[in-house]
């Protein structure tokens, strides 16, 4: 071959090279540089247990993102682990989704105990949207594997699919540690929070090779008892809660009154009859309530520790500033006494053979400055601290005054990641949401209020609009009325002066319930 047609070869080569090269880089993929979105949630975390909120629990991780992002002092959940969860993920009122109650199945549609055909999670939308999905943590939402987190749109699972209430193992209730769908089998060495913070961050690698945007849901189950932590973590604790429950709430409510958490018009409220006199304990009562808010303050640090893990993988990625992080509880602080249901198991305290709460009196402090506990609708079972981090759009801290709930956290999502939420999913029809979007305060622009909220969980009921509340508290079922804006301890009840707003907020309820599949607890007690 001589060079005239060699040249004219390579002519030819690199003509024809020209259009797959053009077209090769025609279906290059930018970067999607859609906001990722880390989701943390506690369980059974007190309002006030946050060391930004006045706690003496140290948690500078979740301090400096409150310091730098959004807080929000009237956010709601539903009173109880599994339905936030299901409200959470959905962007429904927990009914709607299934789980009213908790994991049994009840026979009713707003009662079976998972989530249904009728609901989408979160991941399953942003998954349309080309988002990858994790959980590590606990799920609560379903425990056959039917029903698990990779069958309902999360790529990667490592936790617990059952309830909580497990640190040390062997564990002292019936739970399955899992992996995607996998059960494993951990060793003498594993401490559940521990685990989850390890994984967390392992997913957030593992999704930096992709580079998609992603979304991590990390349910806790710290710090709902047992109160169970390795001695080093709480030795450092003993002695700091001797100060006494009703010294430590006082101290917790001046100090989110200093910050603006609180405004002037919220009271410290009274308590139920139950909260332990302090004074009057015993040296040895007083030791022991000690070294179990010691205990449960060392469960809530290692979460802490975890956050901090998070979010200096984050920098690391050089995806800090485009990660929004959101932070709450799911319910109140706990009121639950194990000492007697569990009196049979008799290792030291904090031990994997050791299962005791830290009580009802630390669950006062926890749950400050508001009234009653987890399982009510009291404004201490429903009132959650939600911090909302995100750098590209939050520029500076600032304590928002909204009322807002749980399930507004998917429509949010949804928003900025500029994602649709369908009418129509896997072929059949989903609710539509009642969430609504809180994009438009992230921003710094006004955000209508939102008419109503409802509330109802083992015959506990509730209905908020604007500044008036009414509850009703299982089994007294009595409509009490009470104005928030002076009177967020619920302490002076007012239905008897203003009849007719109670009557009307009733029926609000009422129509409500019809709506979403509630059934009251006397009645399903008397059909089952």
């Amino acid at each position: 071959m001589n060079a005239r047609s060699s040249q004219l070869n390579l002519m030819i080569i690199v003509l024809w090279m020209i259009p797959v090269l053009m077209a090769c880089e025609g279906v290059k993929e930018e970067k999607d540089d859609r906001p990722n979105i880390i989701l943390i949630m506690a369980d059974d975390l007190g309002f006030s247990d946050l060391g930004f909120f006045g706690s003496q629990i140290e948690t500078p991780h979740l301090d400096k993102l409150a310091e730098n992002g959004l807080v929000f002092n009237q956010f709601y959940n539903t009173s109880r682990c599994c339905p936030s969860r299901a409200a959470l993920l959905t962007g429904l009122y927990q009914h709607q989704a299934g789980v009213g109650g908790m994991t049994n199945d009840r026979g009713y549609p707003g009662y079976r105990g998972f989530l249904n055909d009728r609901s989408a999670t979160i991941a399953e939308v942003l998954k349309t949207s080309g988002y990858q999905t994790m959980i590590c943590g606990k799920w609560h939402l379903g425990s056959k594997p039917e029903n698990w987190p990779t069958k309902r749109g999360f790529d990667k699972f490592y936790g617990i699919p059952e309830g909580g209430g497990v640190y040390f193992y062997p564990f002292a209730k019936k739970r399955n540690v899992v992996l995607n769908d996998s059960i494993i089998q951990p060793d003498s060495s594993y401490y559940s929070t521990y685990a989850f913070n390890h994984y967390a961050v392992e997913f957030l690698k593992e999704a930096e090779k992709k580079g998609k945007p992603f979304f991590l849901y990390v349910p806790h189950i710290a710090p709902h008892f047992p109160v169970q932590a390795p001695k080093q973590e709480y030795q450092k604790y003993l002695g700091k809660f001797r100060e006494g429950f009703q010294v430590l709430r006082q101290r917790r409510y001046e100090a989110m009154r200093e910050k603006g958490i609180l405004p002037a018009t919220v009271a410290l409220s009274a308590s139920d009859g139950q909260v332990l006199d302090w004074d009057e304990l015993s040296p040895q009562q007083k030791d022991t309530f000690d070294l179990k808010m010691a205990i449960y303050a060392a469960q809530v640090e290692i979460m802490d520790r975890g956050v901090g893990q998070i979010v200096e993988q984050l920098k690391k990625m050089g995806e800090f500033d485009n990660t929004i992080i959101f932070f709450l509880s799911d319910n109140g602080g706990t009121h639950e006494n194990l000492d007697r249901r569990y009196a049979q198991v008799t290792g030291e305290l904090g031990s994997v053979n050791s299962y005791r709460a830290y009580g009802r009196s630390w669950a006062n402090v926890s749950n400050t400055p508001f009234r009653l506990y987890k399982h009510w609708v009291h404004e201490g079972g429903i009132a959650s601290p939600l911090i909302m981090h995100y750098p590209a759009l939050i520029q500076e801290h600032r304590i928002m005054p909204e009322i807002t709930h749980i399930m507004d956290i998917m429509p949010t999502c949804l928003e900025l990641t500029n994602t649709p939420y369908p009418e129509t999913f896997g072929g059949r029809d989903i609710h539509a949401l009642e969430g609504e979007s809180l994009a438009s305060l992230v921003r710094g622009e006004p955000w209508s209020r939102r008419e109503m909220l409802f509330w109802e969980h083992e015959g506990n009921r509730a209905a908020r609009c604007e500044k008036w509340k009414i509850v009703s508290a299982y089994p007294e079922d009595q409509w009490r009325l009470y104005d928030m804006e002076q009177d967020r301890a619920e302490s002076n009840d007012l239905a008897g002066q203003n009849p007719q707003i109670r009557d009307e907020l009733v029926a609000s309820y009422d129509a409500w319930a019809k709506r979403v599949g509630v059934v009251h607890r006397d009645q399903m007690v008397k059909n089952k």
